[in-house]
């Protein structure tokens, strides 16, 4: 169900990419309760002449470090549930890749379940 996107600036590990998609995943099993085997994503790298962001949007401090990640989500989950992802993500990737709160940006996207296909052709989600 959920198709995430997680971009940072070119540079890192492999390991380091790694831990952040696990840490994002983890985070939709445990909140989300997303299946283990339902994972979709992709971790893009980007020089800093391609990779901009407000350092001081909304008074948060972010660092070249920052983590883009969005995330397209059925649109079935209420807002406690949302901020609840966004606390676990930022607490995942605190603990798995040394990533300070201040550097995960998150942004959900939320999809009508029809709009989903996971191959075949087929919308396994309409009704």
């Amino acid at each position: 169900m959920p198709f995430t996107r997680i971009a940072v600036r070119t540079g890192k590990s492999a390991e380091y990419r790694q831990a952040l998609a696990q840490g994002v995943h983890r985070a939709l099993m445990e909140v989300f309760k997303a299946p283990e085997d339902d994972i979709f994503m992709l971790v893009n790298e980007h020089d800093a002449d391609n990779f901009f962001f407000g350092r001081h949007y909304l008074g948060i401090e972010r660092s070249d470090d920052l983590v883009m990640i969005q995330i397209a989500v059925s649109n079935t989950r209420g807002q406690d549930q949302k901020k609840a992802l966004f606390a676990q993500i930022a607490r995942n990737l605190a603990e798995s890749s040394g990533v300070r709160p201040e550097d995960v940006f998150v942004n959900l996207v939320d999809v009508a379940r029809e709009n989903w296909s996971f191959g075949n052709g087929i919308a396994q989600y309409a009704t």
